[in-house]
């Protein structure tokens, strides 16, 4: 787990830009004009990459994939699936204990919603990756039920990744015979995530929430952002992440 965040850190904005920054300056030496070159495009790229207009060229095309759900298409589903996406520990307002944090706040207050207009039953899902005391799916439980007045039918806590969110979550509902369920995660990641789902057995409703793409565009938004740095980084790690899915799953 340490290796592959270690790796994920080098292939992820910003560090692959600052250490194409740096190759480009070691190149210099050798090859004055190729290494100004590499030096002054990484530079730009990171400009652009660190705005919110700009991470949308990684954002916009995966949340393309997915169509916002509608009630016509919820038909059918037996469980509501709502992943993980971090937590803030030790939240001095909770009594120093862990939280959700925002992205996963966003998709507990969705979820919420999906369960009240169909009364279906929800599994969190999410594990200890960081070696915390509490599951993320305990903390998730434990939101919906004080914050959201939502009950929960199942917890995941033992998954560090999403394989892992579809493949231990396909183990407790297949004893419940659920087949077919509706997802909740942020729309850039749904594509990856669906996918996962899909070849855990299940037959997926995608009910995706944080749609980037949609935000509306100002001019600060053309401006390098810390907001816009986050947006681009989370696209990249999905664009990745499918990429490495489907060269081990042989998928095209």
């Amino acid at each position: 787990m340490i290796a592959t965040k270690v790796l994920s850190a080098f292939l992820l904005l910003p560090t692959n830009l600052i250490l194409a920054c740096l190759a480009g300056l070691f190149l210099r030496r050798i090859y004055p004009r190729l290494g100004v070159a590499v030096s002054i495009a990484s530079l730009l790229l990171l400009a652009v990459l660190s705005s919110k207009a700009g991470a949308l060229m990684l954002a916009a095309p995966l949340e393309e994939r997915v169509l916002s759900l509608t009630a016509a298409n919820t038909g059918g589903a037996q469980a509501i699936v709502i992943l993980g996406g971090g937590r803030l520990a030790n939240a001095p307002e909770y009594a120093n204990s862990d939280v959700p944090n925002y992205w996963t706040l966003a998709r507990l207050r969705y979820g919420a919603r999906l369960q009240r207009q169909t009364g279906l039953p929800i599994l969190v899902s999410g594990g200890m990756p960081e070696g915390s005391k509490d599951s993320e799916a305990a903390l998730m439980a434990k939101c919906l039920r004080d914050d959201f007045a939502v009950p929960v039918k199942w917890l995941e806590g033992a998954s560090d990744n999403t394989e892992q969110n579809a493949v231990f979550s396909a183990e407790i509902l297949k004893r419940a015979g659920v087949n077919k369920i509706l997802l909740v995660t942020d729309a850039v990641h749904m594509p990856r995530a669906q996918a996962m789902f899909v070849n855990a057995g299940f037959d997926v409703v995608a009910a995706p929430t944080i749609y980037l793409s949609r935000d509306r565009l100002t001019l600060l938004s053309f401006l390098p952002s810390g907001e816009g740095m986050q947006r681009s980084a989370y696209a990249l790690h999905e664009w990745l992440g499918l990429l490495w899915y489907r060269l081990r799953s042989g998928r095209s």
